[in-house]
């Protein structure tokens, strides 16, 4: 009994106490089984031509109630029981008293871990079989067994459930760590578009003042003003894709995502760079849904960024087309021919995987007749 207490004082001091629901339902359980205790005993025993006195209703109230804190102590309340149950074995037949011992044994087999709950169902089975020895029953094997079977049994049932509990639990985190992960990946894709057209357009509009700074001072701080706001619209742009993670606490509203009807102020944003662009929409505009809509801007603002970038003097045209079904985004440009070297990059390798992952088509590649050209095809309703 001493070996059960210092196990349970052992216990970590990061396991979880039970809540008060918890604590309630320990209480009905002692209560049930201390009723059944008391309506069975007298039967159980005058079966065997023994009659239950006081002392063994006694031992039965005792180990009934002690499964009131089960959960909260376990070793001690299996030391409890098992004290109680030897006591009355000793002196009365099998009884009632049994199924609080098996509910304290697979109490500790479900609540504790295996190798001190083990040692806890060890030093329980070594005390029931003391009336195997010391009563009137048969020693050996035969008087044995269905003592261990009180042990094995729910020792077994407790151990199965508490590994079905840890495999789900762990379950459950491997899926809570993947969502942070596509969390985590779809941030930074947006960081990474976000940051990368500002920063394209940053640095043309800073050439072009540069260039005029001594020539034509006057109209360098034309090019200076729209650096000012094209690093503003990017800064906020930023927040908004930042807010996710500062929203832990729930009390922080998030700004709407870009979508299509931003690709006008993208087109004048990209006008004091000196790149020309056009917007053709072909079809009436719908309502689609946010992952859609910000996906498909994320491929025209990808896009003219590569041209930016890559493509050298040239002009791009935006072409948006809407079905009942589905949404297009076509952007071409009359560069060099590569938007980006090698016809690779991550921008294109994010864009790829942001529009198949809502069932979607891309393509890239050199247009006919020069320059490149970007193509996605978006269904209008969001892929689960």
């Amino acid at each position: 009994m001493g070996r059960l207490r210092l196990l349970d004082d052992a216990a970590p001091s990061r396991r979880r106490r039970p809540g008060w629901r918890e604590s309630v339902g320990d209480a009905a359980l002692a209560l049930v089984l201390l009723a059944f205790g008391l309506a069975g005993t007298a039967p159980s025993a005058a079966q065997r031509g023994v009659d239950a006195d006081a002392r063994a209703y006694a031992l039965v109230v005792a180990a009934a109630l002690a499964l009131a804190v089960r959960r909260r102590w376990p070793f001690a309340t299996l030391a409890v029981v098992a004290v109680t149950t030897t006591a009355y074995l000793l002196l009365y037949p099998y009884g009632p008293i049994l199924v609080s011992f098996f509910v304290a044994v697979y109490t500790v087999a479900v609540h504790r871990p295996l190798r001190p709950a083990a040692v806890g169902g060890a030093v329980a089975l070594a005390l029931l079989t003391v009336h195997v020895f010391a009563g009137a029953r048969p020693p050996g094997l035969l008087g044995l067994m269905p003592a261990a079977a009180w042990v094995v049994v729910p020792f077994a049932v407790g151990t199965t459930v508490r590994l079905t509990r840890e495999a789900t639990a762990r379950n459950r985190a491997e899926e809570a760590r993947q969502l942070a992960d596509g969390e985590r990946l779809r941030v930074a894709q947006e960081v990474h578009d976000v940051v990368g057209h500002g920063l394209a357009a940053i640095h043309m509009q800073a050439e072009i003042a540069l260039h005029l700074l001594e020539k034509r001072p006057e109209q360098a701080e034309t090019a200076l003003a729209a650096i000012s706001r094209t690093s503003k619209e990017a800064l906020d742009e930023l927040r908004v894709t930042l807010a996710v993670v500062r929203r832990g606490d729930g009390t922080a509203e998030r700004a709407p995502a870009p979508g299509l009807a931003q690709v006008p102020v993208l087109r004048d944003r990209l006008a004091g760079t000196g790149l020309p662009v056009t917007v053709d929409v072909d079809g009436e505009p719908v309502t689609l849904p946010v992952a859609v809509d910000l996906a498909a801007y994320r491929v025209v603002q990808e896009s003219l960024t590569n041209v930016l970038r890559h493509a050298g003097p040239a002009t791009a045209a935006v072409r948006i087309r809407y079905t009942p079904t589905e949404v297009d985004v076509e952007v071409t440009d009359t560069g060099c021919g590569a938007a980006v070297p090698g016809g690779g990059g991550s921008g294109l390798a994010g864009m790829r995987e942001r529009i198949t992952a809502l069932g979607g088509s891309f393509d890239a590649g050199p247009a006919e007749g020069g320059g490149f050209r970007v193509y996605a095809r978006l269904p209008v309703e969001e892929r689960p």
